[in-house]
């Protein structure tokens, strides 16, 4: 028997098996991944840098030990045409060697909100100091602030420091950043005349990241991007990473590094297209589910992988910036609005908070769909939530040629008259198929007999074929990929996504009899996430993810936690929402919900 290696492509969520001999960036051209390989492969561009996440590869070329850097090799960075695998491998591609974007939804519904930003800015311009006049610099800035009716000033040594440099350079002129506090002022920063003060909203996603760069004395977006999550690469879910980070004290630092150091990279990268500064963010609101604020904090996470999954703090907090290592402001701080539980985290807060679900009239159902799902149904003025554990199918993960949304995915499927036809993200050759294809693919399947209501094939279709036994479905053939190897939709794949969707429709059930209310009784039904916004909704009802409504009573709404970050940035009013949000909140805990276990089950067979 031959031997061969497996090799996970992240975060672009590909994997393929190849025999001993090829090189990395030969794999992960069969694997359909296009590198940035400026030179073609021949080792003098060093621009299709990958990163060995686990396994072994072949040893350094002295190629690579003339072209990579010291601090490069010691954090695991090889030329993809230099080396290759001698293992099963993991490895992580940053963003620079891929030409090409994933496609991701970082835009959701906007409401007005009233701008009341957390900081206030004072044009200053001080007395020089002399023989006559021996105030220190913070009581000159003090007394600018002061006729102005604010409390005097406090902060971090860090401010100070900024704050005399920058005054004595600059002949006593600037803006006085600062919150303001009923007896004393939170020093912020000083910047010069006539420049932006900015704000920085995040939501952290299990998967993606969504940064949003904002004008705080506008309220404008001036900035906004979305980028894969680094912490794939140690884990699909948060459960995974969770396991990793407790492995050993090294393991979650290595987390909380790679979280922080690409949320410095793009946000550099946000300032720098607006011919801005980081030293400008002057406060910051960022978002995430339970895991993900654990992660960035620093904080333990050992008890969110075990009963009762009980977290460190779930009220609101805010801390300084630079105490985990963010790069904005010397005295910026950053607000993480309440979390719900364990697996319902301080992103959801923010979605009800956006799409004002929880101060709906009517009866509501939120769905905020993701590697975890949040689900709330809001009747009466009671808000009953619960989170499922969808898991990464949806992502294309766990999926034979599952891939995440990135240029050749398959992304919509028809199946009529016996014809079969797929559209890719960006119109390219067929790579793989993303989670909103898979999803779309079996509805059609379905819809045309192909699979029965327990996922199984059938047999006799022409494009079900028998290989080592089992039955798969030829979704696009060799000679019409991009890779020159069929498409194909496996048994497990249809299974993959039986497990998310039920899990999905058995939380919402279990919320609806808590409720004491039947689908029919709920009039709208708002569907958030990334995931949901590229959601096929007539596809999702077939496959029986969402009860069998009218599709006018659904809403997709893009990334509502997003949107909620924002709103709390520019708006102090909000975050006092926010935080009034978890009062009305019944949690429910699905996996000692009785009966939850033979819903799920039933929850899991197809539509008929």
């Amino acid at each position: 028997m031959k031997q061969t290696f497996k090799v996970d492509l992240e975060p672009v969520g590909r994997r393929i098996e190849v025999e001993p001999g090829l090189s990395l960036l030969e794999i992960a051209q069969k694997a359909g991944v296009d590198l940035v390989a400026a030179c073609g492969g021949m080792g003098s561009c060093g621009t299709c840098l990958v990163r060995l996440v686990t396994g072994k590869l072949s040893s350094l070329t002295l190629t690579e030990e003339v072209t990579l850097t010291a601090e490069q090799i010691a954090q695991g960075y090889r030329m993809a045409c230099q080396a290759g695998p001698e293992s099963d491998i993991r490895l992580e591609i940053p963003p620079e060697s891929l030409p090409v974007a994933q496609k991701m939804q970082i835009d959701g519904h906007e409401t007005e909100v009233e701008l009341d930003p957390n900081i206030v800015v004072i044009e200053a311009n001080l007395a020089l100091p002399n023989l006559e006049d021996l105030r220190s610099d913070l009581s000159r800035a003090n007394q600018a602030i002061q006729n102005k009716g604010y409390a005097p000033l406090h902060g971090e040594l860090n401010a100070y420091i900024h704050t005399s440099n920058f005054l004595r350079s600059s002949q006593w002129n600037g803006r006085i950043v600062f919150q303001p506090k009923p007896h004393s002022s939170l020093l912020i920063t000083v910047l010069p005349p006539r420049t932006d003060c900015l704000g920085l909203a995040v939501d952290m996603g299990s998967t993606k990241l969504a940064l949003y760069l904002i004008n705080l004395e506008t309220g404008v977006t001036i900035a906004k991007t979305g980028v894969m999550n680094p912490q794939i690469a140690y884990g699909e879910d948060v459960v995974s990473r969770i396991a990793f980070a407790n492995r050993s004290e090294e393991n979650q630092r290595l987390l909380q590094t790679r979280l922080v150091d690409t949320l410095n990279q793009v946000t550099g990268e946000l300032c720098k297209s607006v011919n801005a500064e980081s030293h400008q963010i002057v406060d910051a609101v960022i978002v995430g589910n339970t895991a993900m604020h654990h992660f960035l904090c620093g904080l333990p996470v050992a008890q969110l992988g075990a009963a009762p999954y009980v977290p460190v703090i779930s009220e609101p907090l805010e801390f300084h910036a630079s105490e985990v290592g963010l790069q904005m402001a010397p005295g910026a701080r950053v607000f993480m609005p309440a979390i719900i539980a364990g697996f319902v985290g301080a992103d959801h807060t923010s979605a009800l908070l956006a799409t004002q679900a929880y101060a709906a009239d009517r009866t509501l159902v939120l769905v905020d769909i993701g590697t975890n799902t949040e689900i709330s149904l809001i009747h009466q003025g009671h808000t009953y939530t619960c989170s499922t554990a969808s898991g990464p199918a949806f992502e294309g993960a766990h999926i034979r040629d599952g891939m995440r949304a990135a240029p050749g995915a398959v992304e919509r499927v028809r199946i009529s008259n016996g014809s079969l036809k797929v559209i890719t993200i960006g119109n390219s050759p067929a790579v793989g198929i993303c989670g909103s294809g898979i999803l779309n693919a079996i509805a059609e399947m379905r819809k045309a007999g192909i699979l029965d209501t327990r996922g199984v094939l059938c047999r006799t279709d022409p494009r079900v074929r028998i290989r080592d036994g089992r039955a798969e479905f030829v979704l696009v053939h060799a000679t019409e990929t991009g890779h020159g190897r069929d498409i194909i939709i496996t048994r497990k794949d249809v299974h993959e996504i039986q497990l998310a969707k039920g899990a999905i429709r058995a939380g919402i059930e279990i919320a609806l009899q808590e409720a004491g209310i039947s689908a029919d009784s709920v009039e709208e039904w708002v569907i958030a996430g990334a995931f949901g916004t590229y959601l096929d909704l007539p596809s999702a009802v077939r496959v029986g993810m969402f009860p069998n409504m009218p599709l006018d009573r659904f809403h997709q709404v893009g990334n509502a936690a997003g949107v909620g970050a924002k709103q709390m940035l520019v708006s102090r009013k909000k975050r006092a929402e926010a935080a009034q949000i978890i009062d009305r909140v019944n949690y429910l805990e699905l996996t000692i919900y009785p009966g939850f276990t033979e819903r799920f089950i039933q929850a899991m067979y197809l539509s008929d």
